[in-house]
This record gives C-alpha cells, sequence and structure tokens, in this order.
C-alpha cells in the first residue's frame, strides 16, 4: 500500500536559525514551506526535507538522511570547501579513502557528516545506479 507514495525525511534540530543556515546555506536547499518558525520543509529533487525544532534534537545514532549522488569525490570537497567536517568510522569491510568510504568490490562510495545538531547525514555513490 504505502510503496506507490512519496515518503520525506524529518530532521528534528534545537535551534532553527542555525539549522536554517546550515541546510540553506551550506548545502543550497532552498525551503518550500514554513510552519510558523517551527517547521521548514525543503525540496531536494523528488524527495521532501521537514526540519523542526525539537528538544530531542541529536538523539538519534544513526543515519537520519542520505542523499544518492553521482561524483561523491566532488560533492565531499565541495561541503568541505563550506565548512562542512566528515566524520571516520570503524569500517573494516570497506576501504576508507580521505572522507570516502568504499566497498571492496566497488558497488559504492559513501561520506558521513554531521548538521549542526548531530544528525547523521551522508551521501552515496553507486557507479550504475540512477540518481533518482
Amino acid at each position: 500500500m504505502l510503496g506507490n507514495n512519496d515518503a520525506a525525511a524529518s530532521l528534528a534540530v534545537k535551534d532553527m536559525s542555525r539549522a536554517r543556515r546550515f541546510y540553506e546555506d551550506v548545502l543550497g536547499l532552498q525551503p518550500v514551506d514554513e510552519e510558523g518558525g517551527e517547521v521548514v520543509t525543503y525540496k531536494s529533487g523528488a524527495s521532501t526535507i521537514n526540519v523542526y525544532r525539537s528538544e530531542f534534537a541529536g538523539t538519534n545514532k544513526a543515519t537520519a538522511l542520505t542523499w544518492q549522488v553521482t561524483d561523491i569525490d566532488a560533492a565531499v570537497a565541495d561541503l568541505k570547501r563550506k565548512g562542512v567536517a566528515f566524520e571516520h568510522y570503524q569500517m573494516p569491510e570497506m576501504k576508507q579513502e580521505g572522507d570516502v568510504y568504499a566497498a571492496p568490490d566497488g558497488h559504492m562510495k559513501v561520506a558521513w557528516f554531521k548538521d549542526p545538531d548531530g544528525n547523521i547525514l551522508n551521501l552515496i555513490a553507486e557507479p550504475g545506479a540512477q540518481k533518482h
């Protein structure tokens, strides 16, 4: 039933002004809707990202949002120029190449970073996969 419907990511933040600077100025997202300073909705490709104020921001210890990109090295370099620091994790099954991790068989590359509230975001590139 739900497989034919769009889905949206929801990210909790403590400071909406700081979050907006990050999502708009650093990541380049444009707001498409706002609800009284408590929720901002962004469009990213065909996806929707809802950023909302919550006292529980930053408590999720898992990846909250993934962008599929065609050139992960260029995307990482662009974000680093904008001051984004990338996360490094112990992943013995993957080869670390700077801030990017590659699967041994080359079927994917991934890189993780956090927003100012600690939400874990990532980029993934899968050679041969079409960007949606």
